[in-house]
């Protein structure tokens, strides 16, 4: 594992965790890997792959895996095969994809905001527009010039239309590897171009083996309740144990079982519990609980025909726009956890 530095000013860092373009270690995602290396070693690479699947479950480990592949063997047919399921990768190569600093991969990312002293909440039409100059130079090496767009969800209209006209007209040996946690919610032009890589969120014993690889502590009394809570996603599993994410789910499933009942001190203590020292995190991790449960319901009410599947989608909707909300503005989180929770008594009780 790569040596820790500062990345505080990088999107989707977690404090103490290597970022996943340090990361050598992917678990879970085998044939996902193997596909990506036959079809290079082909010689018949599409120019570019949207990788999609839940957030935290290891898609941009992957992309970065796989780039450090391509770039350490630049001609396909001469490309060894896997070793235990791994990409072999030149240790070179790998040092400089860590550090950002390899020359023929770009990685299209929400940039930092040197104004506001914080991450911007949209992946810039700026950002995108660095892949024209990127791909119009020389390659630093022989093989291809990788931009990794992570994540595509992150773009706002003017970034996916200038992602759109790259991916339409894509140049001499470029590849994109696209990243997408909903993939429905892209431009159907993008995903018509791209070809589909799916990932599935991780079994309960690969996700324990990833929190292991990662050094995490995990009680084996609360690894059942983790993994149930985690959905196969890493990143939710490391956000719960670093933010006493087990007591946060316990007390908002006591509020959400009594629903459309919402009594007034309870709903405050949780608010105040869910905003506390690491509030940004754990206002991700209620809207998460509040996604999942609103899903479940209207997973039912689909299998049923019941037409009160509309109201679930209504409430996902407006626990999403609270979020946004609260993040784009920084607007008061506890105020945000009281609304989510309101918002879901009233999708219960229309």
């Amino acid at each position: 594992m790569a040596e820790l530095v500062d990345h505080s000013q990088e999107a989707d860092w977690i404090e103490g965790l290597p970022l996943p373009r340090e990361q050598t270690a992917l678990i879970g995602h085998d044939e996902a890997a193997r596909t990506l290396h036959e079809t290079y070693c082909s010689g018949r690479m599409h120019h570019a792959f949207l990788i999609a699947g839940p957030k935290g479950i290891g898609k941009a480990t992957l992309a970065f895996r796989f780039a450090r592949f391509a770039l350490s063997h630049p001609d396909p047919e001469a490309a060894p095969p896997p070793e235990a399921g791994l990409l072999p990768a030149d240790p070179r190569v790998t040092a400089q994809v860590a550090t950002g600093a390899h020359p023929n991969v770009l990685h299209l990312r929400r940039p930092w905001d040197d104004k506001d002293k914080k991450l911007k909440t949209v992946l810039t039409v700026e950002e995108v527009r660095r892949s024209v100059s990127f791909f119009g130079t020389s390659a630093g090496s022989r093989g291809y010039r990788i931009a990794i767009v992570d994540a595509a969800d992150d773009m706002n209209a003017s970034a996916a239309n200038a992602l759109l006209k790259m991916l339409e007209e894509p140049p001499n040996r470029a590849m994109f590897l696209v990243l997408s946690h909903a993939p429905g919610s892209l431009l159907p032009t993008i995903r018509s171009r791209c070809r589909r890589l799916p990932l599935s969120p991780l079994g309960g014993d690969d996700l324990g083996r990833a929190l292991d690889t990662l050094g995490l502590e995990v009680d084996p009394d609360g690894r059942p309740l983790l993994a149930a809570i985690a959905e196969g996603s890493v990143r939710r599993a490391v956000e719960c144990l670093e933010n006493d994410g087990l007591a946060l789910y316990g007390a908002f499933r006591t509020l959400a079982d009594a629903l459309p009942a919402l009594p007034r001190k309870p709903l405050h203590r949780f608010a105040e519990l869910a905003s506390g020292r690491r509030n940004d995190d754990n206002l991700g991790l209620v809207a998460d609980f509040a996604r999942t449960w609103l899903r479940t319901r209207m997973r039912a009410a689909v299998d049923q025909r019941d037409v009160s599947a509309r109201r679930f989608a209504d409430g996902w909707d407006k626990v999403n726009r609270i979020e946004a909300e609260t993040n784009g503005l920084n607007l008061d989180r506890k105020q945000a956890v009281i609304a989510m929770l309101q918002s879901l008594a009233e999708t219960v009780r229309s």
